[in-house]
Parts: C-alpha cells; structure tokens; sequence
C-alpha cells in the first residue's frame, strides 16, 4: 500500500470549512486573546464542539476514519490521522492557542484509547460526544521528573478497605488542565490522566496512569502558567492530596507482577501524537511564510522560482528555502500519520517528524522577523506572535534533544538505558 500525496476528497472539504474558521473566527481574537491569557473564547470553543460532533469528529479532534458514503467495493485506504494532522495544521495556521483550546479529549482520551479497557474506553471517551464541549489532559510532567519519566515521585497507594486509589503529588505545565479538570457551568464532565508509581521500587514497571475526574476532592489547580506563547490555551499546576479515585479508574495493570501495558501503552501514544504535535508547528510556520511573502508581494518583490541561485537576491534564497524547509517536514509528518493509521510502527518517523519541524518552525518564524524588520518586531501584525507561538513545537510531548535521542535509538538499536 503506497502513501497518497494529494488529499483525499473529505479532507480537502474539511480544510475548506476549517480555513473559513482560521480566517473568520481565529486570526480575528487572536491579537486579544494573546493578550488576555487564561480567557476562553466561548464563541470558538462552543461552534466547534457543534461543527466537529456534525462532521462525525466525536465532539472535538480525534482520529475519526470517515468511510460514510463508500459503496461496500470501493476501498478506502484509512485516513484518520492524515485527516486529523491536515485539521490540526489548518487549525494552527489560524491560530495555536486557539488550536490547543479546540473541545476534545487531547492527550488525556489518547492514554485511555492507547491503555484503557473495553469499558473503560467506553465510559470515559462517550462524553467527548456529550451536548457540552469535553477536555481531557494528561498529568506527566514533575517539577523533579520532565524528560525522566522513571523519576516521578506521585504515588498511588490502595485502600483495600475501600478499593480506592489515594494519590498525592504534584504535577506542573499540564497543557489543557484547568478545562479538563474544573467544573464550568458551560462544559461537560473532563478528566486528567494522573501518572503515578504503585511501587516506586519497580521503576517504570511500577508506573500507571489513572483517571481522575472533574471535581475528585483533594485535587486542585494551584497555578495557571504565565507563557511566552500559546497564550489561549492554559497550562496548570496540579496537586493531589489524598485524592481518592475509584478502582477500576487504573489504566492497565494494577498489580506490577502482570504486565506494564499501563507504561507502555501510554507511552506509545506519543507515537501517534507527536507527527500531530508537528502538524501544529507546520501551520504556524506556514502563516509565517505566507505572510511574509503576501508583504514582499506588496513591496515589488516576487519570488523568482525556477532560476539558478546564483541569479537570486538573498532576500529571494531565503524564502525558497524557507519552502523547501516547510515542505520536507509535511513530508515527514504525512509518512508518520500514514503509518499510524495502517498500524505499522511509527516510533522512528513520530519523533523524526516532531525533531523537524520544531526546528524549521523556530527558523522560518525567526527568519521571517528578521527579513520584515521592525515590522516584524512590532505588535501591529501577528507575525512576532507567532514567532514566539512556534518554540513550544521543539518543547512539548518530548524535547528536540529527547526525540533525537528516540531516534538514535531506533536507528541504532540501543535501549533507553544503553543510550541516554
């Protein structure tokens, strides 16, 4: 089965309807709420959990294969995740923050779809479909554990006179955790994914994820970070005091002897998720370059494709690098969704994909700053927006250096232990 470079038909209808949002409802707020850090933009919020649950997206953005209208000969390659890393980049090229904020379970109902039973799934992802927009997150990063996940120090303890979990930690930078865990009058029931050692001794064997619901008692939002962009969407520290989850709300194993699918399964979501998180930068790169080129065009200056570099002004090798760069790293992104949605190990391509384009999103926005000048500098466009917007695409679901150390490993075959 080979990979299809032009999009199929759903998706390029789908971008059509998203680039009338980007450019109606996003670029429009995008200025005031980068500015009014922790609002949320209700009229955004509430018109896509509507238009995402009309199209068939579950209530926000997951990897849905839509085969509606196929007659029973006809076969459809699987689409889900090229159709939800061409949203993801479309959402973006509007506006990232606004992208991060769109109704959907996230991370969060990713770790439960990677990890969670038949039940559990079927209990915990229905309320993405719900009348109320729905966030999930996910709770991994400690003020003594980022990139180290054998680190974390939040431990889960049973009660067996109650068959209740009591968990008690920290977690810090929880993209998506106030939505997800406070109780809004105009959201649906959220979750956050709390990562957790049942035996610190154990090691990562010990680790698993639980689900903790809005409103569980002893957990609470202590602080809303202050960023340098993203700026719509809210980072949260997490902290858990005696919180008491129920049972059965441990994704995988609750013993360590059995298996570590709760670890590993979890982990193996990011294979999924990290081309998306390079979709997100790609679109904010690609705003970059389109409207530095909108304002060259304006100024008298047309880019000369085709002819030899040597003929070129700088000004005129730049951006066509600058195209080369953002096409190479939507090459890559687009070869590791395909792999996800035929299900063929995508570890290497996932972090090769994130490695890339956290960097040509840093250097096209940068670039295009520097080309514009003090234009580029001043807050009458958006473009130094998102210059400061696209560095989180080299931080976020794994560092540049830790995807680069994932894909030496792959390459070369060595464990996490051999190699870090």
């Amino acid at each position: 089965m080979s990979i299809e470079f032009e999009n199929p038909k759903p998706i390029v209808q789908m971008q059509t309807m998203l680039q009338s949002v980007a450019e109606n409802m996003m670029r429009p707020a995008s200025r005031e709420f980068d500015e009014c850090e922790h609002s949320i933009p209700w009229d955004y919020v509430e018109f896509m959990h509507t238009a995402m649950k009309a199209v068939g997206g579950g209530g926000g953005l997951a990897p849905v294969d839509d085969r509606t209208n196929v007659s029973t000969d006809v076969k459809r390659p699987p689409i889900g995740y090229q159709k939800l890393a061409a949203q993801i980049e479309m959402l973006a090229w509007g506006d990232v923050g606004f992208y991060l904020i769109t109704p959907g379970g996230g991370l969060g109902a990713a770790a439960v779809q990677a990890a969670g039973s038949p039940e559990q799934k079927a209990k915990f992802l229905a309320r993405f479909n719900e009348d109320k927009p729905t966030y999930a997150a996910m709770c991994m990063t400690e003020a003594g554990a980022g990139s180290d996940t054998s680190a974390i120090r939040t431990r889960a303890v049973l009660d067996e006179s109650t068959k209740e979990w009591i968990i008690n930690g920290e977690k810090i930078f929880v993209t998506g955790g106030d939505k997800s865990f406070t109780e809004y009058e105009k959201l649906g029931k959220g979750f956050i994914v709390v990562w957790a050692s049942i035996d610190p001794t154990a090691g990562r064997s010990g680790m698993r994820a639980f689900v903790v619901e809005s409103g569980t008692k002893g957990v609470s939002i202590v602080k809303l970070e202050h960023k340098l962009g993203i700026r719509a969407s809210d980072t949260a520290v997490i902290s858990l005091v005696d919180a008491r989850v129920p049972y059965d709300n441990v994704l995988g194993s609750p013993t360590v002897e059995t298996n570590t699918k709760g670890f590993k399964g979890a982990m193996a979501t990011f294979d999924a998720t990290r081309p998306l998180v390079a979709a997100s930068g790609i679109g904010v790169a690609r705003a970059a370059l389109e409207f530095l080129k909108e304002k060259l065009k304006e100024n008298g200056v047309e880019i000369r494709y085709g002819l030899p570099r040597n003929k070129l002004t700088s000004v005129e090798r730049d951006v066509i690098d600058m195209d080369i760069q953002l096409r190479s790293a939507w090459l890559m992104v687009l070869k590791a969704v395909w792999m996800a949605d035929n299900k063929k190990p995508n570890a290497l391509e996932s972090s090769m994909s994130k490695v890339r384009a956290g960097d040509i999103v840093t250097r096209i926005t940068q670039k295009a700053v520097e080309i514009m000048g003090p234009l580029g500098y001043s807050r009458e466009f958006l473009l130094e927006k998102w210059f400061r917007d696209a560095k989180i695409t080299d931080i976020y679901e794994g560092t540049g250096q830790i995807n680069r150390l994932v894909v030496a490993r792959q390459i070369l075959g060595y464990t996490g232990a051999e190699l870090r």
